[in-house]
């Protein structure tokens, strides 16, 4: 059994990021541009600029869209990792010292989803691996056509 879902792991981590990466951008959009619900659920915007809420938004929408696409993943779950450890600690902590007292549940989830995406890499379905593939083809093709020539 263990062979199986070893063999199936690069699947399920390229799904677990696509997942991860979509639910983390839509909050970005909704925090942003006012949809699904907007920003704290009150259909409104952040507004530009403001600290740290609009850069927070900016990095959600950005770094889940890289992490959905599998672009980037390990520098984008890095910074978006980061981002939800700050916002754990700044915002959430101070209430209260556990997540389920505090609100940050999400915040702490994210923050560990990103970290460990940060360290295994995109997996299965993304474009950081399609684009590695072509370079290494390209590198063996230039590499061939420089054959040695025999003195």
């Amino acid at each position: 059994m263990s062979e199986r879902l070893n063999s199936a792991q690069p699947y399920a981590l390229g799904l677990f990021r696509i997942v991860v990466g979509l639910l983390f951008a839509c909050h970005g959009a909704a925090s942003l541009f006012g949809v699904l619900g907007g920003a704290s659920g009150t259909g409104g915007t952040i507004e530009a600029g403001t600290w740290p809420g609009w850069y927070a938004a900016v990095i959600q929408l950005v770094g889940g869209g890289l992490v959905m696409l599998g672009l980037g993943t390990r520098a984008a779950a890095f910074i978006s990792s980061g981002s939800m450890a700050y916002a754990y600690f700044k915002v959430h902590q101070p209430g209260a010292l556990w997540p389920m007292e505090n609100g940050g549940e999400a915040s702490a989830m994210f923050c560990w989803a990103f970290l460990l995406l940060a360290f295994t890499g995109s997996g299965a379905f993304g474009l950081d691996r399609l684009f590695a593939r072509r370079t290494s083809e390209q590198e063996k093709s230039a590499t061939e056509r420089q054959t040695p020539v025999a003195a």
